[in-house]
């Protein structure tokens, strides 16, 4: 099974934990025994250059320490714990912990971009991992320094040509800037913005490309996506999700 098989995916995002250990090594095993292959993470690069695992550009929301992860060494964002206990992981311990997980990455600044790229290589994670970033460049600046070809998702300009640009573009334009998309991970709305609608997916769909909802929690928005045909959801609540997929006949995924 290739990271893209089998749809429709289910993405644990930032792993499982109702006590809200986001991004923490036991957030991703409770999602990993619940029995999803698919871990949504985020990663920034600290001052010293160690990919952390971790979705806010600073520690003061989640953990028991304040400051900017860029401007702070590894050594002191590792004294950091979320939620009061829980250490930050760095990237490559969580591709280490859980081997036969597919890991959907986040790239949240531009400092994350080359030891993401080297820690791919190094790990020879390129069967494992889709690369993904608001930022086309930082996604991109990941799959230049990659010896072969991972899957990623689209930046916040590629999916908003697509949204609102779509017919008014030439084919050859559309191909040129889906040259190196595989899928589409995008919210519903983006503030009063329509982002996922039926018009959207077809687009999508006709150009070959799945498209993945986040951050979908509850029951009744996961059937309706699904029942519109979305390849994949993210949820914080993975319990509901596999309870939903468990109803459709489309659960465990894979292994």
């Amino acid at each position: 099974m290739s990271y893209l098989d089998l749809p429709p995916l289910a993405f644990a995002h930032r792993g499982f934990s109702p006590e809200g250990l986001e991004n923490t090594l036991t957030a991703f095993r409770t999602a990993w025994n619940l029995g999803f292959t698919h871990l949504e993470t985020d990663v920034h690069a600290t001052a010293d250059g160690v990919l952390a695992v971790f979705h806010d550009d600073t520690l003061d929301r989640v953990t028991d320490r304040t400051g900017p992860i860029a401007g702070l060494a590894w050594s002191e964002v590792s004294r950091a714990r979320v939620g009061g206990g829980e250490r930050v992981p760095r990237f490559e311990e969580l591709a280490e912990d859980l081997p036969d997980a597919y890991l959907n990455v986040d790239v949240k600044s531009a400092a994350a971009v080359v030891p993401l790229a080297a820690a791919i290589e190094r790990m020879c994670l390129h069967d494992r991992v889709l690369v993904a970033s608001s930022s086309d460049a930082r996604r991109r600046g990941v799959l230049a320094r990659l010896s072969r070809r991972v899957p990623s998702s689209a930046g916040m300009r590629t999916v908003a040509l697509l949204a609102y640009g779509g017919p008014a573009f030439p084919p050859g334009l559309l191909r040129w800037a889906l040259r190196d998309v595989d899928c589409f991970q995008v919210p519903e709305r983006q503030g009063r913005l329509p982002v996922m609608t039926p018009r959207f997916l077809a687009r999508a769909h006709a150009l070959g490309r799945q498209v993945h909802v986040w951050t979908v929690n509850d029951a009744a928005d996961m059937v309706r996506l699904l029942d519109l045909g979305v390849d994949g959801l993210m949820s914080d609540r993975a319990d509901i999700l596999r309870e939903v997929l468990t109803a459709r006949g489309a659960w465990p995924p894979a292994r």
